[in-house]
């Protein structure tokens, strides 16, 4: 388990939900160990075009009733009542693959309106990106990130369970023309890929993305994952190394997830060309974790690998006023776990899959 320093000194709050509850008087989101969430990632939906192995069973996910998934001014709402009641300054939408949903862009649109300039972004897998990319934008998406682990088509049909690689390159190309930049690829870091880890790098310092590989975490829906089946960042290093000069820059913010590497020789965008990696196992960074989950349910996720869930949905519909929905979502931050445990051997992992919980 990763240790913490405790931060800010326990006080006792008006009108805490939970009878002995003890937090400190202020509006961010804090948690017990003084870590303070800016970073808010939304599920939209647990649907998927892909069926990636390392993320989604191959039939897909339990559906979710319609009526129990937030609507664009429920997920607009919560968006403002981060901003401004709760210190968000980064909003992503993840899923399940956000572009399934048909009112994506009045999501977008309605989420830009509440969120007073703070900046939005996407999670995506790419596929059908190219047909509304330029909505999008125009309703106030900012950034997009693209899940990518290979260009090799073969290797990724096996992946996916499904033969789109095509797809997803369009959907990067229409990103690019749209002007949505830096764009971010990520790559889940797998046996079956590693040998082509160079060729994916080297086909993203071409196309002026900026590629993110991430170790593999137990958050498969298949429970296959295993830590002696990992590849880590340092088997990653190695692969590269023979074929470009990385020279290490580190973290340009603690609480950002990727250490980046300079790859020398090579630049994007008129500034030098970097790699990053998403050491999430072996080199964990929940000491200074500054991210919150609302799933597309509605319920707030203050780890990812923690299984606790607290229902804002139900407050939303009810009528609850601004306050009473901070209150509980400061109340859910607040018993935020120390770290995910991944070195204990009485780790458990999670019941719930990535696919189901967002990225």
């Amino acid at each position: 388990m990763v240790a913490l320093t405790l931060g800010m000194p326990r006080v006792r709050r008006a009108g805490s939900p939970a009878a002995g509850d003890e937090r400190p008087a202020t509006p961010d989101l804090v948690d017990s160990f003084g870590r303070v969430a800016r970073d808010l990632r939304i599920s939209l939906t647990e649907k998927c075009s892909l069926r990636c192995v390392y993320c989604m069973p191959a039939e897909g996910l339990p559906a979710i009733p319609r009526e129990r998934l937030l609507t664009p001014p429920e997920i607009a709402r919560l968006v403002g009542i981060g901003v401004r009641e709760l210190g968000i300054r980064d909003i992503r939408f993840t899923g399940g693959e956000p572009l399934l949903r048909a009112d994506l862009a009045e999501i977008i649109r309605r989420s830009a309106h509440e969120a007073d300039g703070v900046p939005l972004s996407l999670t995506t897998n790419g596929i059908g990106l190219d047909k509304r990319v330029r909505a999008l934008r125009d309703a106030g998406l900012t950034r997009i990130n693209i899940s990518l682990d290979t260009i090799d088509r073969e290797h990724f049909a096996r992946l996916t369970r499904r033969d789109r690689l095509p797809a997803v390159l369009a959907g990067i190309r229409a990103a690019h023309e749209a002007g949505l930049t830096p764009l971010k690829i990520n790559a889940v870091l797998l046996r079956d890929t590693l040998a082509g880890a160079g060729d994916l790098l080297a086909w993203a310092l071409s196309t002026g993305s900026r590629l993110r590989f991430i170790e593999q975490m137990p958050l498969d829906a298949d429970g296959t994952w295993s830590r002696d089946e990992l590849v880590s960042a340092q088997d990653l290093l190695e692969v590269l190394g023979r074929r470009f000069d990385l020279v290490p820059v580190g973290r340009h913010d603690p609480s950002a997830p990727a250490e980046e590497w300079a790859v020398r020789g090579y630049e994007v965008d008129g500034a030098p060309a970097t790699v990053g990696i998403i050491a999430s196992v072996t080199r964990p960074f929940c000491a200074d974790c500054d991210r919150t989950r609302v799933t597309a349910e509605g319920s707030v996720r203050s780890c990812l690998f923690g299984d606790d869930e607290t229902d804002l949905r139900e407050l939303l519909r009810e009528g609850a006023d601004d306050e009473a929905i901070a209150d509980r979502w400061r109340a859910a931050m607040w018993v935020k776990q120390p770290g995910h445990g991944m070195d204990r051997a009485d780790f458990v992992r999670p019941l719930t899959s990535m696919g189901a919980i967002g990225g």
